[in-house]
């Protein structure tokens, strides 16, 4: 790929002026900062850049919670990575966008990525030529900032001539229409692991979601899964986000956040923060307190979300990721009833240098991963917080 810009109808609107070679190709500031805070009227143009980017993720068929500015608001209010989100427009209407944020890491230098700390991303486009489009900008971007990649994190790859990232495999299935399918919906061992969870275990199940008005109150089951996610993530030495991610996701994302927990008693041992988004639900932050020996506590866990989605509707069941060499997650999702399909995953990295590993395999990790299970949780959570700022999941 080179720096220039392909010939195309569509106009491409970025978070930032700057000159193409194009002259069909035409840049204009359209969402430099979002925030959940209300904004006064001088600030129509951005409310409604913002909507029109809203409506077109909410219609496009292939786009994805991540692609939604609700997540890169939340991403940004906390980490506080650069957005350069760019919209490609035919006349008014929009016709594809790409979001994409400029990470500068303590460990890596500078990497653009669509999107941080998100299972999906890239380029949502009508046509080929909107795509090529959006895709030479992006390119272009990474030559101006002096990145060290481009990562797109599309379920399918699509850009002809960048290099595919294949170390993830996605995990999705339709659910079934009634709640009785689901008895034969999960494998047998699947089954009966939740079933001993309930029965013999005598775990509950509890179900919160957001609401249109979201206090301090209704963040306290928010807060407990993250103590959870973050005693979990400390158990297998990998980084836990800040708490703040949590609760910004919760308060924008309202009633698309469902927040379940497992209680032994007045005890709680599991929580799952999921995410609704279309038809699909998606299982993403999970978190069990290692402390607590009970049998199919995940499974009940994860079978609770599937009858709720089933009984609100919802038609499939997004197991998120997995790296193909995490042999634990990979594996459980597997004995879930879920096929594995190695997600398109794309790159483009720049002659002369060479695509960071940040990933928990990566040998120059061994030792610091070794020593992270036997820190203070307190010290662990703050450290995961500084540190995943320069990691963008």
């Amino acid at each position: 790929m080179t720096g220039t810009t392909t010939t195309t109808t569509a106009t491409i609107e970025s978070t930032r002026t700057a000159s193409v070679s194009d002259p069909s190709v035409r840049l204009t500031p359209v969402v430099s900062s979002l925030s959940a805070e209300p904004r006064p009227s001088a600030s129509a143009p951005h409310d409604r850049a913002r909507t029109a980017w809203s409506a077109y993720v909410e219609s496009a068929p292939q786009a994805t919670l991540f692609h939604h500015p609700l997540w890169s608001e939340a991403v940004q209010a906390v980490f506080g990575h650069e957005p350069l989100h760019l919209v490609a427009k035919r006349g008014e209407n929009i016709v594809g966008l790409l979001p994409l944020m400029e990470v500068r890491s303590l460990l890596a230098g500078r990497l653009l990525v669509s999107m941080p700390y998100a299972t999906y991303g890239g380029i949502l486009a009508d046509d080929e030529e909107v795509r090529d489009a959006l895709a030479a900008e992006a390119v272009r971007l990474v030559w101006q900032r002096g990145a060290r990649v481009l990562e797109l994190r599309s379920a399918q790859a699509t850009i002809p001539g960048f290099e595919p990232d294949e170390r993830y495999a996605g995990f999705s299935r339709p659910l079934p229409q009634r709640l009785d399918d689901l008895e034969t919906f999960l494998p047998r061992k699947a089954r009966a692991a939740a079933r001993q969870a309930r029965q013999r275990e005598q775990l509950t199940v509890r179900h919160d979601a957001g609401g249109t008005d979201i206090g301090n109150a209704d963040l306290q089951p928010v807060e407990l899964v993250w103590t959870l996610y973050a005693r979990n993530m400390r158990r297998l030495a990998s980084l836990a986000y800040p708490r703040r991610f949590f609760t910004e996701l919760v308060r924008r994302l309202r009633k698309r956040a469902w927040v379940t927990t497992v209680w032994r008693d007045r005890r709680p041992v599991a929580g799952l923060l999921s995410f609704v988004f279309g038809d699909t639900v998606m299982p993403y932050f999970v978190g069990v307190d290692e402390r607590v020996r009970c049998t199919g506590c995940t499974n009940l866990l994860y079978l609770t979300v599937m009858e709720r989605a089933v009984a609100c509707g919802l038609r499939r069941f997004d197991f998120g990721r997995s790296r193909r060499n995490n042999h634990g997650s990979f594996a459980f999702k597997c004995n879930q009833g879920f096929e594995p399909q190695v997600l398109g995953y794309q790159r483009c990295v720049p002659p002369g240098r060479k695509a960071p590993d940040l990933t928990p395999s990566n040998s120059r990790f061994a030792l610091a991963r070794r020593l992270w299970r036997h820190l203070p949780l307190s010290l662990t959570c703050r450290l995961g917080g500084w540190l995943s700022r320069s990691i963008p999941g």
